[in-house]
């Protein structure tokens, strides 16, 4: 999965011949995730066309202010455009777009646009060698990045009046490299690699059965995937769930036991910035486990069960400059049952939640939580999505490590 999946992409074309190869960046784009919506200048529709961007993309694509040919046409809004935008890229950028913008020319419905942009704005430029070269339209890069526009470089290569030299609009496949790689070197967690573990641990008992809980990871894997959206690389380390996560910066470590997750954390533990253990470790095994199917020849059957090893309590004995941040799912006195799991086990930080509250716990895809830090700060939040808890659990470790 790219940093763009899920984000919203605006796309500005201007009139330039290399207009053609905005179709291929509108395929990029939405095979990285992405929402994708086309605003055109309205000679940009003589080097293509707009029924071509619209399937692309699946949006209408908006080159006037009000359909022409429909008396009740509704207004195209260009600040519900700009507003609505993530990342608004101009691509082609004529000459004449860039000083318009430089300049703040509204005459049409992409310039409009772009000054109601609150978002970050990318432009490629794409013109002859002379006009890319002439003074005139240095001084509009510069202006536009002054604004905090951010210039993809045009290449040199061979131009449409046969010219050989600088101008020639970056190639799509570059064009969202180059932006994929800024909004990553910007993010919060760029460089830091984080741990998370997600799911539960299965503890045999013989070939067939085993003991484990209801845990589905789904608070594990949303987190993995906020880490990795804000910058991290992630080594997500979970017991059996039917939870998938595809992201490039996402390394995923399958194990089943306890003892498995136990070495498979000590194995990257020395390595990482922030370790998360939302996993539901078994807190017990059987002492011995069967070599065969046991049989259902008697009434009873005793298993004789042994602790597990305390994961958490390991990290936290063992820890240097690592963020460590545990999980506790309590069912009564919480709050002091959290704190003295905080305190035992050496954390940073511990997410309560409990069992009494309604949408919160195993295979929900909501929880309820309290974040509690080594100071005995207590922030508690209302039912949200596990999503919505995995942001807020990564903006308070971001606040922390800051800090």
């Amino acid at each position: 999965m790219s940093i763009l999946s899920g984000k919203n992409i605006l796309l500005g074309i201007s009139a330039g011949i290399a207009a053609y190869k905005t179709a291929s960046l509108v395929r990029m784009f939405v095979k990285s995730g992405a929402n994708v919506k086309v605003v055109m200048t309205p000679a940009s529709k003589d080097f293509i066309t707009p029924l071509t961007l619209s399937t692309l993309s699946k949006h209408p694509v908006y080159s006037s202010f009000t359909n022409e040919e429909d008396d009740n046409a509704m207004w195209n809004n260009h600040v519900d455009l700009g507003l609505w935008a993530d990342v608004f890229v101009i691509a082609p950028a004529t000459a004449n777009t860039l000083s318009k913008m430089a300049n703040g020319t509204s005459d049409n419905l992409l310039l409009a646009t772009y000054l109601s942009a609150k978002c970050a704005v990318y432009f490629a430029p794409a013109m002859d060698l002379d006009m890319y070269k002439h003074p005139s339209t240095m001084s509009s890069f510069n202006t536009l990045k002054d604004f905090g526009n951010i210039m993809i470089p045009a290449t040199s290569g061979e131009l449409a009046s046969g010219l050989v030299g600088a101008g020639r609009m970056a190639e799509p496949e570059d064009i969202v490299a180059f932006i994929e790689k800024d909004i990553l070197d910007k993010l919060p967690l760029k460089g830091k690699k984080i741990l998370i573990t997600a799911g539960p641990t299965y503890e045999a008992i013989d070939p067939v059965r085993f003991i484990g809980n209801h845990s589905s990871g789904k608070m594990g894997f949303e987190i993995a995937k906020a880490a990795a959206n804000l910058g991290a690389e992630v080594i997500l380390i979970t017991g059996p769930t039917h939870q998938e996560v595809s992201h490039t910066l996402i390394q995923t470590i399958p194990v089943i036991s306890a003892q498995d997750m136990y070495a498979s954390v000590h194995t990257y533990f020395k390595d990482v910035d922030v370790a998360i253990l939302s996993a539901a470790v078994a807190d017990f095994r059987p002492k011995e486990v069967a070599s065969q199917k046991i049989k259902k020849n008697q009434p009873t059957l005793t298993l004789e069960l042994e602790k597990t090893k305390d994961i958490l309590a390991s990290l936290g004995a063992i820890k240097k400059n690592q963020y460590l941040v545990g999980f506790a799912l309590e069912t009564n006195n919480e709050l002091e049952n959290a704190k003295g799991k905080l305190k035992r086990k050496h954390l940073n930080l511990i997410v309560l939640n409990s069992l009494n509250d309604k949408g919160a716990g195993f295979k929900s895809d909501t929880n309820k939580v309290t974040f509690i830090d080594d100071k005995e700060v207590v922030t508690a939040f209302k039912l949200k999505s596990k999503a919505a808890v995995a942001k807020d659990l990564l903006n308070k470790i971001i606040e922390q490590i800051h800090a």
